[in-house]
């Protein structure tokens, strides 16, 4: 046990852990944030849950991690900024909302770009009385369960990433509940780029993490389009592979987060789902995105 009295309790094999010990409120102490920091790296992503922060504490939290993303998405990922904190968008679902939700599928966040995010970090303001889970995959496993002569194949590889996300729309999650089935158009949107701009950037598949060394699997449904030098046609069934692989239950967690419940996770090494089977429910997250200092590298 350190002076700061944390104790971090695992969620499931795979990743995810539930932190607890720490007052968000109150002044993060370098050894406070150092402790949370190696909880992150270990586990991927981390829920703190009982925490009640102003907005301010929520950005000064979120500074520690690094750099803070603009938010600068075009609709409809467009999402009003909390009133004289730019930093911070907030994320409503009213309770008659039938269409899909923002992180609906399978995807790590802005790939497309240079710097995508280090992190994201979340803060529930209101929750559902169930459902609203989200759900985590640990591509550290992705990659390292792969076999050996399919991770010497993808060693070499770079992908193309695009904010139009070409292969997402048709999978993302439409509103359910027991109640509610939704109807096959709710899903459906009609996206040019997430961004003013069209902005198509290429990392490598393979990554490897500038904190823990480790490598990872980078590709995702949201945003990769095709493999470098080959067309969308000839790499779609090794990214169907990938992805699917990427997703089996195993690599995951799920966790439903409380009202009051902040949760981190590492955009560099993990995938993330955000569930919509809370229809007829409200649901309202605030969230601050962390860029990454440079850009990806194998």
């Amino acid at each position: 046990m350190t002076d700061t009295a944390l104790r971090v309790a695992p969620i499931a094999g795979a990743l995810g852990a539930e932190v607890f010990g720490a007052d968000l409120a109150g002044a993060v102490s370098d050894t406070l944030f150092a402790e949370l920091h190696k909880a992150f790296l270990d586990h991927l992503v981390i829920f703190l849950p009982d925490q009640k922060i102003s907005p301010q504490q929520l950005v000064a939290f979120s500074q520690r991690f690094g750099e803070i993303a603009p938010v600068r998405f075009t609709g409809p990922f467009d999402m009003p900024a909390v009133e004289g904190f730019p930093e911070i968008y907030q994320i409503t679902k009213e309770p008659g909302t039938t269409g899909t939700n923002i992180g609906g599928f399978w995807h790590a966040d802005v790939t497309y770009r240079d710097r995508p995010n280090l992190a994201s970090i979340g803060y529930l303001l209101e929750a559902p009385d169930y459902g609203g889970d989200t759900m985590y995959s640990n591509l550290y496993l992705a990659y390292e369960s792969l076999s050996e002569g399919m991770r010497a194949l993808l060693e070499g590889l770079t992908a193309v990433h695009s904010s139009t996300m070409p292969h997402a729309h048709g999978v993302r999650s439409a509103a359910v509940s027991r109640e509610h089935a939704p109807k096959a158009e709710d899903g459906q949107l009609q996206v040019v780029s997430t961004e003013a701009d069209i902005i198509e950037t290429e990392h490598p598949v393979v990554r490897r993490h500038p904190e823990t060394g480790r490598k990872s699997l980078y590709v995702n449904r949201g945003f990769t389009s095709r493999f470098s030098g080959m067309s969308v046609e000839e790499s779609l069934p090794l990214l169907h592979y990938l992805w699917t692989h990427a997703e089996r239950p195993e690599f995951t967690c799920r966790y439903r987060l409380a009202r009051n419940t902040v949760v981190v996770w590492d955009n560099r090494c993990v995938l993330h789902y955000a569930l919509n089977d809370y229809y007829g429910q409200r649901r309202v997250l605030q969230r601050v995105s962390v860029d990454e200092p440079v850009r990806p590298s194998a």
